[in-house]
């Protein structure tokens, strides 16, 4: 089963919550990816000797894994760290994320600034292009363990919008012109 995407509501309550418009405004793998995004499903279960994961790190080059778990009780400064998630901000590196257990949201803008939130579950793995505008969030039950994957190694700067002086984020929008 394919990753759930829709179109996100305006409302300033917990961002913890789905957030759907009403009626729901779905948004497909394939919009996704007209943005940048792509997304796999595998079985999180098989995580340490997967295959099919080999096989996507070995095809885009990422040597670099850690796990990371996003819950109250292990991880500190856990408000705080949630805070700064889900300020609006881009990366100069892809990112890329296999939910491991859990549940969480990215949430991305399309070419009309409108928000998409994307819902992940265990088995999903994701890459956000570098220069994309998003903000992270697990959702209600607040728990997620995440496989971080990276291309050489990781860098963990986020910059916060307005970034769009960098020639990565020039080069992310120049992509969209074209599709």
């Amino acid at each position: 089963m394919a990753i759930e995407a829709w179109f996100m509501d305006s409302s300033d309550e917990d961002p913890k919550k789905p957030h759907r418009l009403e009626p729901n405004q779905s948004v497909s793998v394939d919009q996704l990816k007209e943005l940048g995004v792509f997304s796999w499903k595998l079985n999180a279960d098989i995580y340490e000797n997967d295959p099919e994961l080999e096989k996507i790190r070995k095809d885009q080059g990422y040597s670099f894994m850690d796990i990371i778990t996003i819950h109250r009780d292990t991880l500190p400064d856990y408000d705080e760290k949630l805070k700064v998630l889900f300020s609006e901000h881009l990366h100069l590196d892809d990112e890329i994320r296999y939910i491991l257990d859990g549940h969480a949201y990215f949430d991305i803008r399309d070419k009309q600034e409108r928000w998409i939130r994307i819902f992940l579950a265990k088995g999903d793995l994701i890459t956000l292009p570098a220069g994309i505008y998003h903000r992270f969030t697990p959702d209600e039950i607040e728990y997620t363990k995440a496989m971080r994957l990276f291309v050489g190694e990781p860098v963990w700067k986020a910059y916060n919008r307005p970034a769009d002086e960098f020639e990565i984020r020039q080069k992310y929008v120049a992509s969209l012109q074209g599709s």
